[in-house]
């Protein structure tokens, strides 16, 4: 009976053996953008670190509608990790009603900045489109509502003088979509604000004659805030863009929330810095994402568990 016992005693713990690494099984969800745009590549190859470098987890990449979807899923504990652009991230911090935040989402913790969107405004140039100016009566895709692209297009807008209602029609659609009605001639002109050689971008101006609208400095200027700063687009970026063109930039971040683990967000920021070879292979604009600058201008607290690896190697002292 003693033996019965001591048998049972063993099996039932070596089944409890067996089952912890299945229960310690964790979810990373990534939310990125649309999948023409820079944050779906990047968050399909950070899932495929984080599956491959963080033991028990399970990583995957969401479609969204971008930054502002994105920080209020976080804020919901609807995934785990996000990008985003930084004056969204400002807005959503602060409680911004306007730009898509009801109420300040004080979960956001920051887990590291990442690369610069550049605001690209890129019309056929069969619209006769050549500055900002010219933009008046056309027709116009301003990225998806309340997205960060379209918060982005509606301060540089305002800056140059110009509402909404100065355009013949403005649609709110994702990246992809807008260039197929810019080559439908069903649309006139896209604003676009993501990372340098985004391929929607490249995919038009393979189709059509494209002209890159400038935003000159002294616009990026009248938006007034600090997050816009001036930005060139160099020359050959895109086919048929031969001379640097003027605009403005904004820092993209990537952002957890306060119930992620310390331990989990550790790792994040771990292995995100020991494998920057998969995300420069996935997409050019991560070529810009660089240690030392993970803490730069972030508009939310850092993370503990980010902010305990960046102490571990020196970024933060």
């Amino acid at each position: 009976m003693r033996f019965a016992r001591s048998l049972a005693a063993a099996a039932f713990g070596l089944a409890a053996l067996v089952a912890a690494p299945a229960s310690a099984q964790q979810f990373i969800n990534i939310l990125t953008g649309g999948q023409s745009g820079v944050y779906y590549p990047l968050g399909v190859a950070l899932a495929q670190v984080y599956g491959k470098a963080i033991p028990n987890v399970k990583s995957t990449a969401q479609v969204t509608k971008a930054s502002a979807e994105n920080l209020n899923l976080l804020q919901a504990g609807r995934g785990e990790l996000a990008l985003t652009l930084g004056d969204a991230l400002s807005d959503a911090w602060k409680g911004d009603e306007e730009a898509g935040f009801k109420t300040p989402l004080k979960k956001l913790r920051g887990l590291s900045a990442t690369y610069n969107n550049y605001i690209q405004i890129v019309a056929s140039a069969d619209s006769g489109i050549k500055t900002l100016a010219d933009l008046k009566g056309k027709r116009v895709s301003v990225g998806a509502a309340k997205s960060g692209t379209e918060l982005n297009a509606r301060a540089i807008f305002k800056a140059a003088g110009l509402s909404y209602k100065d355009l013949a029609k403005v649609e709110y659609l994702p990246f992809g979509e807008s260039v197929e009605l810019i080559k439908n001639r069903q649309l006139d002109a896209t604003l676009q604000s993501a990372g340098l050689g985004v391929a929607s971008i490249r995919d038009l101006a393979t189709s059509v004659k494209i002209v890159v609208v400038a935003v000159p400095p002294e616009v990026v200027a009248k938006v007034g805030d600090p997050a816009y700063q001036p930005a060139v687009i160099p020359a050959n970026t895109y086919e048929g863009q031969t001379a640097d063109v003027p605009t403005a930039a904004i820092p993209n971040f990537l952002v957890t929330h306060s119930d992620v683990s310390n331990d989990l967000a550790y790792q994040m920021a771990k292995a995100l810095y020991e494998n920057l070879d998969t995300m420069y292979a996935a997409h050019n604009a991560a070529k810009a994402i660089k240690r030392e600058n993970a803490t730069k201008g972030m508009p939310v607290p850092l993370h503990p568990g980010a902010e305990r690896y960046y102490k571990e190697v020196g970024v933060i002292k």
